[in-house]
């Protein structure tokens, strides 16, 4: 995957004993936090490769890195990319599922325009819509595989609040998945430390098979980012009507 010569792992960010790190200087209409971040995006080595790779983000590469140890996406599947823009892991689930070339199903939402992407079906909606899981199956040709969210709650920068906005998107997308999910199927999605705990947790388990957390190479180490993969759906029966019920 990455490293080599050419790759982030292998950059030394020298040249003739000379750091070549790019330092940003604070504009008058920059904020502190702006600054950083720009300083970080400038200085990553995943950007970089990025756009020497033809990726859409950086975020491409947790994906890849996740695939290559758990094998998720496989030819032929059908893939669920929630909160997709601006397109990264749809670029990689639709080479991995083989969409590029009429192979597979991929299916990217967002309620962001997205440009758009070979081998991937783009729709702009929100998840949470009444009609969304019923409108998507439709899309797909039938349930997905595979459920795929890289989303995050816009961060207001308290430890706290923060942790409870992507708890409560997680518990979102969760519901959503379970609702499209084939038998077996997958569920990936980002959450914070700590970020998967409770009531949140005892659900995975409930309906999964295997849950587990991974911290991918490609997460910067000093974000508390990590993500969530639940493996092999247990589709729940449908409801059968109670025959004593006159309703």
């Amino acid at each position: 995957m990455m490293g080599g010569p050419s790759g982030p792992n292998g950059a030394s960010g020298r040249e003739g004993g000379r750091s070549l790190k790019t330092r940003v200087k604070t504009a008058r209409k920059r904020s502190l936090s702006s600054t950083l971040w720009l300083s970080r995006q400038l200085n990553d080595p995943y950007v970089a490769q990025a756009k020497r790779d033809g990726y859409r983000s950086r975020a491409a590469y947790k994906l890849l890195e996740i695939d290559e140890k758990y094998r998720l996406l496989k030819p032929g599947l059908r893939v669920l990319d929630l909160g997709a823009a601006p397109g990264g892991w749809s670029q990689i689930a639709a080479r991995k599922v083989g969409s590029e070339a009429g192979g597979g199903r991929v299916v990217a939402i967002d309620i962001l325009a997205m440009e758009p992407i070979t081998g991937v079906e783009f729709t702009q909606m929100d998840f949470l819509d009444d009609d969304a899981p019923a409108r998507l199956m439709a899309i797909m040709g039938g349930p997905a595989d595979c459920v795929l969210s890289d989303m995050a709650a816009n961060a207001v920068g308290h430890r706290k609040t923060d942790h409870l906005k992507i708890v409560a998107l997680v518990e979102l997308a969760l519901a959503f998945a379970c609702q499209v999910l084939a038998p077996g199927g997958c569920f990936l999605a980002k959450v914070l430390q700590g970020g998967t705990e409770g009531a949140l947790l005892a659900a995975m388990k409930r309906d999964f098979a295997v849950v587990r957390h991974v911290k991918p190479a490609a997460s910067r180490p000093d974000s508390s980012e990590l993500y969530v993969l639940a493996t092999g759906f247990r589709a729940r029966p449908p409801a059968t009507p109670d025959p004593d019920d006159k309703g």
